[in-house]
């Protein structure tokens, strides 16, 4: 996405995106701070200010309005996938204390060790204390028997007889294919109706027009789905909530935060929010946009260190739904801020390795600090330090990243842009 298509969709959205829909009847119900209800079950310990809960309807489970995305754990060194675990650790045991007991993690998170890392910290508490998702990478099998051998292999590292939710991963077009051809709906259902799964759904990442046929395949019991004020119009979040809302499925959110992006607007952006409320930070406006969705169950958050943890839980502690007043301040911010010129990039990190080594993440993450207001100075520097062979002038353009990106950035010519402001700079 270039710069005019992401100024045009900040203009879109500054005519549409005002008001959040109301007419569509939620698959969830709320109940306030301090409700804990498992079911019949009760978490003994817990102490201090309690998250928001939603009822997935029609059932008495209580889930945290804020749940606890594990691909974005704090690390050992920055570049480096190995989890700090006493940093970790406090992380899990704070948000246990405050009610935040959703856990998510995925087979491919922190290149495979995130699994374990979620087993480990979560050994010392009672099992029916928790929500524990996972989910199954269709692209990792190459026949129907693999589908079982991974399933088996998250059991074996998470240190559980059973998953709460488990979602079929990163759904698009290619991957549906995958799933039908492997058959691993099938095998998901006898695993659900052995009791090792207790909720099944999918998480996507592909258009609208992809959904639909995929929500009706199955009687999902939810689905995830990459939602924010910036994506309700850009990434069409708007009309995938609303199709799984009209066929009654619960939604669970991703990205939030667009990566960190909404946390880290332009100075400009980022003053009208200030303005609006100074008490608050910039990134709470962004968790509170989805929380205030009715059919939304659970925003996820890959929380890496303690104050955003901090924030979210105050945030979503007798969570207040944005005013359309506030909307109205969040269209002016993001019409700002799409001025700025941004890669759209999330830094899921699903595009590396590259086969050229170029550093496609710490690339855009170099530039869009840069571009939300960093210094021309700390951009040249940061950047100048990179390994030479990973900068964006390595960059070949066989695409391979281009089939991986759920965002469907066109990297190659994002990279160019890098390259472009680079020399710009450094010739001035």
């Amino acid at each position: 996405m270039d710069r005019k298509e992401f100024i045009k969709n900040s203009m879109l959205f500054a005519l549409g995106a005002v008001a959040l829909p109301r007419i569509l009847d939620g698959a969830v119900s709320e109940t306030g701070a301090g409700t804990l209800g498992l079911g019949d079950k009760k978490f003994a310990g817990i102490k201090g200010a309690q998250v928001t809960r939603r009822f997935l309807k029609g059932t008495d489970i209580s889930v945290p309005l804020l749940g606890f995305g594990m691909m974005r754990m704090p690390r050992v060194k920055p570049d480096a996938p190995e989890i700090d675990y006493p940093a970790a650790e406090k992380l899990v045991a704070r948000a246990m204390e405050a009610g935040v007991n959703y856990f998510d993690t995925a087979y491919m998170y922190h290149n495979g060790l995130s699994e374990k890392f979620v087993g480990d910290a979560l050994k010392k508490y009672p099992r029916e204390s928790y929500y524990l998702a996972n989910k199954m990478p269709v692209w990792y099998a190459k026949k129907e028997e693999d589908i079982e051998r991974i399933f088996n292999e998250q059991l074996q590292k998470c240190g559980t007889d059973y998953f709460d939710f488990y979602l079929v991963h990163a759904l698009d077009s290619g991957k549906w294919e995958q799933t039908k051809k492997l058959r691993a709906l099938a095998f998901l259902q006898k695993k659900k109706e052995e009791g090792k799964i207790k909720k099944l759904g999918f998480s996507f990442h592909d258009k609208p027009e992809t959904l639909k046929p995929i929500a009706d395949a199955y009687p999902w019991d939810f689905a995830q789905i990459q939602l924010n004020y910036l994506d309700w119009v850009v990434y069409r979040s708007r009309e995938q909530y609303e199709i799984l809302t009209e066929r009654g499925i619960p939604v669970i959110v991703m990205e939030p935060l667009r990566g960190s992006a909404l946390a880290r607007l332009t100075p400009e952006a980022a003053a009208i929010l200030k303005k609006a409320d100074p008490s608050v930070s910039t990134a709470s406006w962004a968790f509170r946009y989805a929380g205030s969705l009715p059919n939304v169950l659970c925003v996820l958050s890959g929380m890496t260190l303690m104050e955003h943890l901090e924030d979210n839980i105050k945030t979503y502690t007798d969570f207040k739904p944005l005013s359309d007043a506030e909307r109205g301040v969040l269209t002016q911010a993001l019409f700002v801020y799409g001025k700025a010129g941004a890669v759209p990039c999330t830094d899921c990190r699903y595009c590396v390795p590259c086969p050229a080594e170029v550093n496609i993440p710490g690339i855009f993450a170099l530039f869009n600090k840069h571009k939300s207001g960093g210094s021309a100075e700390d951009f040249l520097k940061a950047y100048s330090a990179l390994d030479e062979d990973s900068h964006a002038s390595s960059c070949v353009e066989c695409g391979i990243c281009l089939t991986k990106c759920p965002q469907k950035i066109n990297i190659p010519a994002e990279l160019a842009k890098v390259e472009a402001e680079f020399q710009k700079l450094k010739n001035a």
